[in-house]
């Protein structure tokens, strides 16, 4: 698939004028926004390729929010450019609103509408014609198995169903653009794999998806890229396995019988890697990036000291090692920037 590219950058300021790519479903200049004294973003730079998933990743309070409501028209920025579908995010809203779908933390639909209702709606909103809106919302509820649900009143909905309905209404004009924030925010793991299947299948049928999301291991099954943004600014990108590269590849982890033996154990994998053994308990680890053979040599070099060995495994890193090495923070349930 293709590529997204995410740096760190200010808004332009003299010299020439640094433009949207025409060429990426999504794409931003030097996106700058405060309020008041704060500074949300700090000019993102951002490309995101057609067809593909951006996962946008960050703490509490990092810009992740801000950033998707500016590339969908209901902040302004406060400096530089973007382009959502070709078209400019602050000059020419009400055609952009047409090209994209948008689906947040929470469930925008009518409690008191039937799943079918809701979805006619929001055709009709889109300009559809009565039959031409209905005939959408049975053809999205059926691709989100919500057909036996469809006559029911929303507020009968268990929370995996609002939020398939959610995403359907996000849907009902075929954007092909589709912005989810946190989309499975408050589902079981079921309704979470369930929507992870739909976003997949979209994106096969060449949907662009960027989605902001406090589940690391759900950017890690989506997104064929990742931007790791915090206080405003883009701090990392790439593929989830470029990330993982970066905080050190493979680690070697040896679960000792004996705590007491944890500081003799590090000594004994000493020179198994260019950096030193850390240890934790009864938990040593040491880094053996693209090093074969590993746990055989530290097993003998174990029993060569005389150390007891209850479990011994190579790790790759996790996003939420990324994600730490990275921030410093662990991922937050919410995002208010």
């Amino acid at each position: 698939m293709g590529a997204v590219s995410a740096t760190i950058g200010g808004p332009s300021s003299g010299g020439s004028e640094t433009t949207v790519s025409p060429e990426a479903a999504i794409s931003a200049r030097g996106i700058s926004k405060s309020f008041g004294d704060v500074r949300a973003l700090r000019g993102v730079d951002l490309d995101v390729a057609q067809a593909t998933v951006l996962g946008l990743l960050g703490p509490n309070g990092a810009g992740k929010t801000t950033l998707v409501r500016i590339l969908t028209t209901l902040l302004t920025p406060d400096a530089g450019s973007a382009s959502v579908a070709g078209i400019d995010v602050v000059s020419d809203q009400n055609r952009l609103r047409e090209r994209i779908g948008l689906a947040g933390q929470y469930a925008a639909v009518d409690e008191n509408l039937t799943g079918l209702e809701n979805l006619t709606m929001v055709g009709r909103l889109y300009g559809f014609r009565r039959a031409a809106a209905k005939a959408r919302g049975r053809e999205l509820l059926e691709q989100f198995d919500l057909v036996e649900a469809a006559g029911r009143p929303v507020k009968t909905y268990s929370g995996g169903m609002r939020r398939r309905l959610d995403l359907a209404a996000a849907l009902v004009a075929k954007p092909p653009v589709l912005f989810l924030d946190e989309p499975t925010t408050g589902l079981d793991p079921r309704s979470r794999l369930d929507l992870w299947d739909v976003i997949e299948k979209l994106v096969s049928e060449g949907t662009t998806v960027l989605l902001t999301t406090q589940y690391l291991d759900e950017a890690d099954r989506l997104a064929d890229r990742i931007a790791v943004i915090d206080h405003g600014s883009v701090i990392a990108e790439g593929t989830p396995d470029e990330l993982k590269d970066r905080v050190g590849g493979e680690r070697l982890e040896v679960h000792l019988e004996d705590a007491s033996q944890a500081a003799a154990a590090a000594q004994a994998l000493v020179g198994m890697s260019d950096e030193l053994p850390a240890q934790s308990g009864a938990l040593v680890r040491v880094g053996v990036r693209g090093r074969s053979g590993a746990i055989i040599e530290a097993v003998r070099r174990l029993d060569a000291a005389g150390i007891g060995v209850d479990d011994i495994a190579l790790r790759r890193p996790t996003l939420d090692d990324v994600f730490l090495a990275l921030t410093g923070h662990a991922a937050a349930s919410e995002d208010q920037a």
